[in-house]
């Protein structure tokens, strides 16, 4: 008999800030290596990260948010971070969307962003956009599966160098629900 580990989704509070960042630190040591300085990603980027999503999950703004992590028999393997910005022509920010390196590709990643369509879509929205590192190679493979496109580039800092930052949106079908 086969069984499968049942993914789950369950909203963030500010008690996960530190949960958070070390995924999100965990993910750019894995994956921006090459990218960022190895400065950054092996001292800097835990201490920051930490004092970023502190504050982030503190802000007020929060009913613009929605932070979702991603369990795996109760293991938080992943999470995504999705805000409405006003007067966006783009439409919703996907702002963060990470998975563990040792979880990618158990359907982590599909869950969360599935749990962001759906959340714009009870937000009134019809599209979502986001920002990848050029360079971020997997990632962007993962958004194009998903149906996402290229809409431009710009210039942005991040880890103490200049980087560029791919755009790509998301047209969501209105009668595309996913649960």
């Amino acid at each position: 008999m086969h069984t499968t580990r049942a993914l789950s989704l369950r909203p963030a509070s500010a008690a996960d800030a530190a949960l958070i960042a070390s995924i999100h630190s965990t993910s750019w040591q894995a994956t921006y290596r090459g990218l960022l300085p190895d400065s950054f990603l092996d001292r800097e980027v835990t201490r920051e990260r930490a004092a970023y999503w502190d504050a982030r999950l503190r802000a007020p703004g929060g009913e613009r948010r929605i932070v979702l992590i991603a369990e795996l028999e109760d293991e938080p393997v992943g999470f995504v971070c999705v805000e409405r910005q006003p007067d966006s022509a783009w439409g919703v920010l996907l702002d963060n969307l990470h998975a563990l390196p040792q979880h990618q590709g158990i359907g982590a990643g599909k869950l969360l962003m599935r749990a962001a369509e759906d959340w714009a879509r009870e937000q009134g929205e019809t599209k979502l956009y986001l920002y990848v590192l050029e360079g971020n190679t997997p990632a962007i493979r993962f958004y194009e599966r998903q149906g996402w496109r290229f809409v431009g580039a710009e210039p942005d800092h991040m880890g103490g160098v200049d980087i560029t930052a791919l755009r790509y949106v998301y047209r969501m079908d209105p009668d595309d629900r996913h649960g």
